[in-house]
């Protein structure tokens, strides 16, 4: 039997554990987290990533700078300092913002009690906030499983699994429900440079359950595609725009403009938490641009000579017309648009 899928993050003796993903696949580390600025350093750093586990992250962070309040006495009133910065930890994955204004409404429902009572009432939030994460990516697989066919095989680009989330997983929590409905596939997985989330948390999730795997270069793709290799590709997402368009991790467009060249369906697979009405397309969703070394060196060691420059965008956009259709919770979105995302979110307020 596989081993269970790795656990992403838990809550234990008033701190935040967080699997150290920097360290995957050599080493599972756990990293305690005992105040606000560590759980804003450890998203910052890529202890812990994938949007909805970062939204959590941040929702236990709220926990933990509420405690730090009322033992030092000093009142909840520095509270909003804390959740300012944790909302700027990294900008682009619109879970942060959406887990971090549920800490805030619970808050304001509890104002008026002691700091012992408020600090109850967010930590139960930040309970169910991940409770729900698990049963919602579940509801994603199972809605998404339908889409892939038997024997399919599947391209995949960074993580959007159990590591991603709270547990089970968005894209690959589809491809688990497809194969625990008895479908045989093959997955392919992009290595996802520069930080090679594909090689080393997709894989490793995909290897422990067994599941049939083969890594690629991200440069591999077109190939695969064009060869007739793949069948289709889902992918997980960061922020999803009103009108549909996507951003998810750089190397995303590319595959969509494959996928449509080579007629072959391109999934997105993501919570509705991931949908941002706000924005009206992708122009608006802000590109976070990490450090440049993360381009120029790999482990320490440098693989691009000294004075060279480097962009290092961490995330690109996809256009709506692009998406096959974005899988749920709610159901499927078959060629997204501004009116079926709002049905999709008014299904939920019913």
């Amino acid at each position: 039997m596989s081993p269970e899928p790795l656990q992403t993050l838990y809550w234990e003796d008033d701190s935040l554990f967080l699997l150290d993903q920097r360290l995957l696949p050599g080493e599972i580390r756990y990293l305690q987290c005992c105040t606000v600025a560590d759980v804003v350093t450890a998203i910052k750093e890529m202890v812990v990533r994938g949007a909805p586990a970062i939204g959590i992250s941040a929702a236990f962070g709220v926990v933990l700078a509420a405690k730090a309040a009322g033992t030092a006495g000093s009142g909840l009133s520095g509270l909003q300092e804390a959740i300012t910065a944790l909302r700027s930890a990294r900008p682009t994955a619109v879970n942060l913002d959406w887990a971090l204004r549920r800490m805030e409404r619970r808050l304001e429902h509890a104002a008026g009690g002691t700091c012992e009572e408020v600090v109850d009432a967010l930590a139960e939030e930040a309970q169910a906030i991940l409770d729900e994460d698990i049963l919602t990516n579940r509801k994603i697989g199972a809605h998404g499983a339908a889409l892939i066919p038997d024997g399919a095989s599947i391209l995949t680009h960074c993580n959007a699994g159990a590591l991603a989330t709270a547990g089970y997983g968005t894209a690959l929590g589809v491809i688990r429900a497809a194969v625990a409905q008895g479908k045989q596939l093959h997955i392919y997985v992009d290595e996802t440079r520069p930080l090679l989330q594909g090689a080393r948390l997709t894989a490793l999730e995909l290897l422990r359950e067994e599941i049939p795997a083969t890594l690629v270069t991200d440069s591999c793709a077109g190939y695969l595609i064009s060869a007739g290799k793949v069948s289709l590709v889902i992918v997980g997402a960061d922020r999803i725009a009103a009108n549909g368009d996507t951003a998810n991790k750089i190397g995303t467009y590319t595959l969509a403009v494959l996928a449509q060249r080579h007629e072959i369906p391109f999934y997105i697979a993501a919570p509705c938490s991931t949908i941002d009405l706000s924005l009206e397309d992708g122009r608006g969703i802000v590109i976070e641009e990490r450090d440049p070394a993360e381009v120029t060196m790999f482990n320490g060691q440098k693989i691009a000579p000294a004075g060279i420059d480097a962009l290092n965008p961490a995330f690109d956009v996809t256009p709506a017309e692009l998406i096959s259709a974005i899988i749920t919770e709610r159901g499927l979105l078959q060629r997204p648009d501004r009116a079926g995302l709002k049905n999709l979110l008014t299904k939920g307020e019913r």
